[in-house]
C-alpha cells in the first residue's frame, strides 16, 4: 500500500515529457514555459525532501505520509482541471511538495514496519517504483495522451490517492511521534533553497547544450554554495535537519557513494535511451518510451529475488555482482549504430535492467539494515536528496557529453549513431567507478551481509 504512493512520486516526474508538445498547443505558449511544468515538480520535490526525516520524527510517519499522499492527489486534481501556462505549473509545484515527501517517508515506513530480518524483500517492493517509475511514466503518458487526454495524466491519480488513504488510514500502525523534535531552520533556509537552485541549474544544461551559459552555472553555482554553508552548519549544529553523524556508519557512507554513482549512470542513460529511438530510428515517444520497457522488466524479476538474498546475508555480495551484469550489458550498447537490431537492444536492457534490480534496493538495504531504528527517518532523508542530485548530475553530464560527441562527428555519415554509441563508453566508466565503494564493502564484510 505504501508503495502506491511511491510510484504516484516516481512516474510523475516523467509522465508529463510526452504531453509538452500537446500543452503547447492548448495554452498556446512556447515550449521553453512549458518546460517548467516538469521542472517545477522537480523543484517543488527538491525543496520539501529535507523536511521529511524531521516531519516524520516530529509528527509521526503515518500522519505525514498521509498528508502528503493528500497535497499530491489535490495537486494532482487541480493540474487536471488548469486553465492556463500559469496555472498548470503552480499546481504541478503542488504536486511536488506531496510528492516529494513519499519517497523518503515510504523508505522510513516501510523499514520500521520490515525490521531487520525482512528489509530486503519488503525494500524491494519499494524498489520496484523506484526503477520503473522513469520506464513506465513516458509510456503511460503517451498512452493517456494519444487515447484518451493530456488532463488524464493528472486525472489519474485521484483514485489512486483516495485508495491509497483509505487503506494507509486502516492499515498502517500509528508510529511514536517526538513532540520536542525542533526544526533547524537556519538549516532548512540554507539546505531547501540550495537544493532547488542546484538541481534547477543542471536541469538547464540539455536546452542550454553546456555548462557554460548563466542559466546553468548562476543557479548551480549559488546552489552548490547554499549546500556547502549547510554542511558546514550541519557539521557544527545538534540535530541538523541532515545528521551529517550518519556517515561515520561504514556502511551508509559506502551505501551513499555507491547510490551517488550508480544513479549517475541510471538516469543519464534513462535520457540516453528514449533520444536514441526518436532521433536515430525515428520513433514516437510513445513507441521509445515501449522499446525501453525490457529494463523495467528484467528490474521487477530480479527485485523480488534480490530481496530475498539480502534477507539471507549475501546483500554485499549481490551489489558488486549486479554492477558487473549491468557492465556486460552496457558493453553492448556501446556498439550501437543506426541499424542495431532492435532485438538486441531488448536484451541488452532487460539485462541492464536484471542488474538493477541486484543494485538500487539491497544497496539501500545494508545502509538502513545498519542503523538504529531512530535514525531511519534522516537517513532516508539524506538517500533520497543524494538520488535526487545524483539523478540531476547524471542527466546534465550525459547530456553534455552527447552533445559534444555529436558536434565532433558531424563530418561522419551516421554522426548521430556513432554518438550514443561513445556517450554509452563514458556512462560504462561511471558504472565502473561504483564498483570500486561496492567492492570496498565488500572486502570489509566478514560474514554474509
Amino acid at each position: 500500500m505504501v508503495v502506491l504512493g511511491a510510484i504516484m512520486a516516481m512516474l510523475d516526474i516523467t509522465v508529463v515529457n510526452v504531453a509538452l508538445e500537446d500543452l503547447i498547443v492548448e495554452f498556446d505558449t512556447t515550449l521553453t514555459t512549458m518546460q517548467w511544468v516538469a521542472t517545477g515538480y522537480t523543484l517543488a520535490l527538491a525543496t520539501v525532501i529535507p523536511l521529511s526525516g524531521w516531519a516524520a520524527d516530529r509528527f509521526g510517519a503515518k500522519r505525514v505520509y498521509l498528508a502528503a499522499v493528500f497535497l499530491f492527489m489535490v495537486g494532482s486534481a487541480l493540474a487536471g482541471t488548469a486553465w492556463s501556462a500559469g496555472a498548470l505549473i503552480l499546481f504541478r509545484g503542488l504536486q511536488g511538495l506531496g510528492g516529494g515527501m513519499l519517497l523518503p517517508l515510504s523508505m522510513t515506513i516501510l523499514t520500521s514496519a520490515a525490521g531487520p530480518g525482512r528489509i530486503g524483500r519488503v525494500m524491494a517492493v519499494l524498489g520496484i517504483a523506484i526503477g520503473l517509475g522513469p520506464v513506465l511514466g513516458p509510456v503511460l503518458g503517451g498512452w493517456l495522451v494519444d487515447d484518451v487526454s493530456w488532463r488524464a495524466i493528472f486525472f489519474v491519480n485521484v483514485p489512486v490517492g483516495v485508495l491509497t488513504l483509505i487503506l494507509g488510514a486502516r492499515v498502517l500502525p500509528m508510529d511514536e511521534r517526538r513532540p520536542t523534535e525542533k526544526l533547524d531552520v537556519p538549516g532548512l533556509l540554507l539546505l531547501s533553497p540550495g537544493l532547488a537552485a542546484l538541481i534547477y541549474g543542471l536541469a538547464q544544461v540539455p536546452s542550454r547544450e553546456g555548462l557554460a551559459h548563466p542559466e546553468v552555472y548562476l543557479p548551480a553555482g549559488c546552489g552548490a554554495v547554499l549546500v556547502i554553508a549547510f554542511l558546514w552548519h550541519a557539521a557544527r549544529t545538534p540535530r541538523a535537519l541532515i545528521d551529517l553523524k550518519l556517515f561515520g556508519n561504514r556502511n551508509f557512507s559506502l551505501a551513499a557513494a555507491i547510490m551517488a554513482l550508480f544513479m549517475i549512470t541510471f538516469f543519464g542513460t534513462m535520457l540516453l535511451f528514449p533520444l536514441y529511438f526518436q532521433q536515430v530510428r525515428a520513433e514516437t515517444a510513445l513507441n521509445a518510451g515501449l522499446l525501453v520497457a525490457p529494463q523495467g522488466i528484467g528490474a521487477m524479476i530480479m527485485m523480488p529475488l534480490a530481496g530475498r538474498l539480502v534477507d539471507r546475508g549475501y546483500a554485499a555480495r549481490t551489489v558488486p555482482l549486479g554492477i558487473v551484469v549491468i557492465a556486460a550489458a552496457m558493453v553492448l550498447l556501446t556498439q550501437l549504430t543506426d541499424t542495431t537490431p532492435y532485438w538486441a537492444i531488448g536484451v541488452a536492457l532487460f539485462v541492464m535492467g536484471f542488474g538493477m534490480g541486484m543494485v538500487g534496493m539491497p544497496n539501500m538495504s545494508i545502509a538502513l539494515k545498519s542503523l538504529k531504528p531512530q535514525d531511519v527517518a534522516h537517513a532516508s532523508t539524506s538517500l533520497t536528496i543524494i538520488q535526487q542530485v545524483a539523478a540531476s548530475v547524471g542527466t546534465a553530464m550525459l547530456s553534455v557529453i552527447l552533445f559534444n560527441e555529436i558536434k565532433d562527428r558531424q563530418s561522419l555519415a551516421t554522426p548521430i549513431a556513432d554518438a550514443y554509441a561513445s556517450t554509452f563508453v563514458w556512462a560504462l566508466v561511471f558504472l565502473i567507478l561504483s564498483l570500486i565503494p561496492a567492492l570496498l564493502r565488500l572486502r570489509g564484510t566478514k560474514t554474509p551481509a
